[in-house]
């Protein structure tokens, strides 16, 4: 069995239509990238002790400590803390980040767009 072509020149204007589609999902998953990269996450641990801000490009911007928590004998508790809150924020960054591609995508699987 032969595959059929179009005879109208339909199948052209249809593939335009497509590589038109292409570029504006690729401009819209731009501009969402562009804005969660300078938008920041704020996550705190230890009841509040430890606030740590990261961008959504991964980068921690700001580390606030309760003077209170700061404990020579205990930096190890310390650290988990900040560990903890700037993990949290990272985490709130990335799902953020993938929840606004697949509502922009449709939930398609598109390997290397993001």
């Amino acid at each position: 069995m032969k595959a059929r072509l179009p005879q109208n020149g339909g199948g052209t204007a249809s593939m335009q239509q497509l590589a038109q589609q292409a570029q504006k999902l690729q401009e819209q998953m731009e501009a969402i990238t562009d804005e969660l990269d300078v938008k920041e996450y704020t996550e705190s641990s230890g009841g509040g002790a430890v606030t740590v801000t990261v961008t959504g490009k991964n980068s921690i911007v700001k580390i606030d400590v309760k003077p209170e928590v700061v404990d020579p004998d205990d930096i190890e508790m310390l650290t988990d803390m900040i560990m903890a809150a700037a993990n949290e924020a990272l985490r709130k960054a990335a799902e953020e980040r993938e929840e606004r591609m697949s509502a922009l995508s449709g939930g398609l699987n598109l390997p290397g767009l993001f």
